[in-house]
């Protein structure tokens, strides 16, 4: 495999790794600023985020994701991940070479760990995902009845079209890491911790996580605001 075609592949691993608080890709977001195969199967990485105080735990769940992703290739035999011009960049990049968690990489300084900022952020995703594609399936013709009391199978099954297919994905996606034990019979939407949804409730619901959803892209707005910023002043 050619070194081009080898970090072709690093990129996409990279694709699927999202900042944590706006559920977008890093790669999309600009973040990472260079991929690098080193004698063949060492693969180096380097990312800076939109502020020199960008939060350390979104920036510490962010690289160990990285790092994660890319040691999934089968090729790959050493990941290292490195973030630049950060108030903590020596803890962050010390701790995901070392793969300790985020609270030991701070010593006496938190008693946050990956597990517990991941499944908050997680939760966030889960309900964005969920709100396009409710918005999607009402736009197309399905009520509140239909939606709270679908199956995750009617769901799958369901013939959209491309944009409707890729709302799905994502939010099956999300979904399935949320509740991994969900089956086919599952009810397809419920709320993060697994509640069913009534028809009458809904509309409350819906305006719950556009809330979210809205919060997600304004973030998102402001981070690449202040990244070109930052980048344009280097």
């Amino acid at each position: 495999m050619s070194i081009d075609s080898r970090t072709q592949e690093v990129w996409s691993a990279l694709n699927s790794v999202t900042d944590p608080e706006i559920d977008e890709s890093m790669a999309s977001l600009g973040f990472i600023t260079s991929v690098q195969i080193q004698a063949a199967k060492e693969v180096y990485i380097s990312f800076r985020l939109p502020t020199y105080w960008c939060a350390p735990n979104f920036a510490f769940l962010m690289a160990s994701d990285m790092r994660d992703a890319v040691a999934e290739l089968p090729w790959v035999g050493r990941v290292t991940v490195e973030l630049l011009d950060h108030f903590s960049a020596v803890l962050i990049n010390r701790g995901v070479a070392l793969k300790q968690d985020f609270r030991d990489a701070f010593p006496g300084e938190t008693d946050d760990d990956l597990r517990s900022i991941r499944k908050k952020f997680l939760g966030k995703a889960f309900e964005r995902r969920q709100e396009l594609l409710m918005r999607h399936l009402l736009e197309n013709g399905y009520d509140p009845d239909w939606i709270t009391g679908a199956s995750l199978h009617e769901l799958i099954s369901l013939p959209l079209k491309s944009e409707g297919i890729g709302l799905r994905n994502l939010y099956v996606f999300g979904r399935r890491r949320i509740h991994p034990d969900c089956g086919a019979k599952s009810l397809a939407f419920t709320t993060v911790d697994g509640r069913p949804l009534n028809s009458l409730e809904f509309p409350a619901y819906l305006r719950k996580v556009t809330s979210v959803r809205r919060n997600a892209e304004y973030n998102g707005f402001i981070c690449r605001g202040l990244l070109a910023a930052r980048n344009a002043a280097a």
